[in-house]
């Protein structure tokens, strides 16, 4: 896990990922694999939602840029090169930008530019007339890449019940290269990261050339400096059919498909968002004939792929005004494009089972084996404690993401140092009573427990805390010698503010005080003897001087004697 595949449609940026566990908790099928404390996705168990890539609070989640591919196609200038918008694009465009934007992709070599609408209208037609011949059983509509992957790989059993029809996207490549010809390429443009991976399913190979997201687009255009303002209004290249603009919203395909889009129709259910389309599936049988679901919340217009500059209802109510004041053109007859399409489902694997032993054992890892200690707080990304012990197992987690149990051993950690901290450590509330102290403190100050509640003055002079709480200061470190306890402390004191609380902190320097009288001592002992021995030395001296001045007279006297005798004797 440790490089993710370059090709990988959503993968994690390592240099952004932190430790908060979001992609984890908002993943609707656990897609995600901690490994060292950063998250990575697993592209098997992936489904290219891209709410992780939403959601993440350091932008560490992201799809892959398709922008270098799309173009090199637009440089080779051979044969047509088709642009395919998804008919969400009005939610992301004024309407005099809207006007404008096929002069831009024209500018970028497109030399056909459609929308997508063209190929939602006969999905929709293809989707009809499914139901007609098959109106007994219940039916899922497969427009939605995530919807069909998540069923494939998640809910293999429900394959059946999914709609042997392509996507719009899948559809309208089809209608361009039957129309250019078959060395025509096809570029779409949507709201849709899974886009990027349907394009690449074996069934569908070859039709779709590349896919680019909005934001993608926006980035071309900025890199070509390319501004809409700039250009002339023109019109697409085809006119869409019908109400298939409407298809980017909830309920879009059965209202295309001219079937009954009441709210409270039986017969249809249309859903969108992770929890009602798996709630959906899970009671099949009890709910509507027809279920037609978008992965994204109210639809196409929440793709992961589309700049939320606008809010979800404005944009849904754009795509509702364009799709009201634009209508389609009328239905022509009945044309076979071959839309239908083979599911390939497979449980993804990984999903081994686990015992209760193992569980119990990772449990009792993480410090919460006990039910009171199993908190299902969610802060790990998983909804219990159960399910990310199972996760741990499975190698998709680590121990170590359990928040409540690194808190409480960080908190026995901390209890330890003071345990057994030599320095004794006291704690006072704001009128100065104690309300907690360690053993160091206890030792020194012949105390227990049953002082808590008392004034600091009934073991030690108040007054250094007092001036501490009266001055205000943020420390005050001073040295006292408490008599009354043989012990002589550096003291630090200082406020915990926002507690109304003051630590103390003494130092015994009691043994340290006592080398240091004892070194003066010996100091002023070592002075004395050698102020002693130096006046001695100095009295020899003037003694010897002395001496040896009263020799020397005798000596010359009695020189000058044997001088004068000497010279009388001559």
């Amino acid at each position: 896990m440790e490089g993710q595949k370059s090709d990988q449609v959503v993968y994690t940026n390592k240099a952004r990922c932190r430790d908060c566990y979001r992609c984890v908790r908002v993943c609707p099928v656990k897609a995600i694999k901690l490994q060292k404390g950063q998250a990575f996705v697993v592209e098997e168990r992936c489904i290219a939602c891209g709410t992780c890539i939403r959601e993440c609070p350091q932008q560490a989640k992201c799809f892959r840029n398709d922008l270098e591919l799309a173009s090199r196609l637009a440089a080779e200038r051979n044969g047509h090169l088709a642009a395919s918008i998804a008919p969400s694009f009005v939610s992301l465009f004024s309407p005099w930008e809207r006007e404008r934007l096929p002069s831009a992709l024209r500018q970028l070599g497109f030399t056909f530019v459609a929308e997508t609408a063209v190929g939602a209208f006969q999905v929709a037609k293809e989707t009809a007339a499914i139901l007609s011949a098959c109106p007994e059983r219940s039916h899922i509509c497969s427009a939605c890449p995530v919807v069909v992957r998540y069923i494939e790989s998640y809910e293999p059993d429900k394959t059946e019940y999914l709609m042997p029809v392509v996507s719009p996207m899948i559809a309208h490549a089809k209608h361009l290269k039957e129309k250019l010809g078959e060395n025509s390429k096809v570029i779409f443009f949507g709201p849709c990261v899974a886009k990027k991976a349907e394009a690449e399913w074996p069934q569908n190979s070859g039709w779709v050339d590349c896919v680019l997201t909005f934001s993608e687009m926006l980035a071309w255009f900025e890199k070509e400096g390319l501004e809409l303002f700039k250009f002339e209004e023109s019109r697409f290249d085809e006119l869409p059919e019908g109400d298939s603009r409407f298809f980017p919203l909830a309920g879009g395909l059965v209202r295309t498909a001219a079937l009954n889009t009441d709210l409270l129709a039986e017969e249809v259910l249309a859903v969108s968002g992770f929890e009602e389309v798996r709630d959906s599936l899970q009671n099949l049988d009890e709910v509507a004939r027809v279920v037609e679901p978008l992965f994204c919340h109210q639809g196409c217009i929440d793709g992961p792929g589309i700049p939320a500059s606008k809010s979800l209802f404005k944009r849904r109510q754009d795509v509702l005004s364009y799709a009201t004041e634009h209508p389609g053109a009328l239905p022509e007859g009945d044309e076979e494009r071959g839309l239908g399409i083979v599911f390939n489902p497979k449980k993804v694997d990984g999903d081994r089972p686990v015992s209760e032993e193992e569980i119990r054992q990772v449990l009792e890892r993480s410090g919460n084996a006990k039910s009171e200690d199993q908190l299902n707080c969610g802060a790990c990304g998983y909804n219990s404690c159960r399910e990310k012990a199972v996760a741990v197992l499975r190698g998709m987690a680590e121990v170590e993401m359990c928040i409540p149990s690194m808190r409480r051993l960080a908190e026995q950690r901390s209890d330890l140092i003071l345990e057994t901290s030599p320095n004794g450590i006291l704690l006072l509330d704001e009128r100065l009573n104690i309300i907690g102290m360690n053993p160091a403190f206890r030792r020194f100050f012949m105390c227990s427990e049953g002082v808590f509640g008392r004034r600091i003055s009934y073991l030690m002079d108040p007054e250094p805390f007092e001036r501490l709480a009266a001055s205000g200061e943020d420390l005050l470190e001073l040295t006292i010698e408490h008599s009354n306890y043989h012990y002589v402390f550096h003291q630090f004191l200082y406020p915990l503010r926002e507690h109304g609380q003051y630590v103390g902190i003494f130092v015994n320097i009691t043994d340290s005080r006592a080398n240091l009288e004892k070194l003066d001592r010996m100091k002023g002992e070592t002075i004395r003897r050698a102020k002693e021995l130096l006046d001695h030395q100095i009295r020899m001296a003037q003694g010897i001087a002395k001496y040896l001045g009263e020799s020397t007279a005798q000596s010359e006297e009695l020189v000058q004697n044997i001088l004068d005798l000497a010279g009388d004797k001559s």
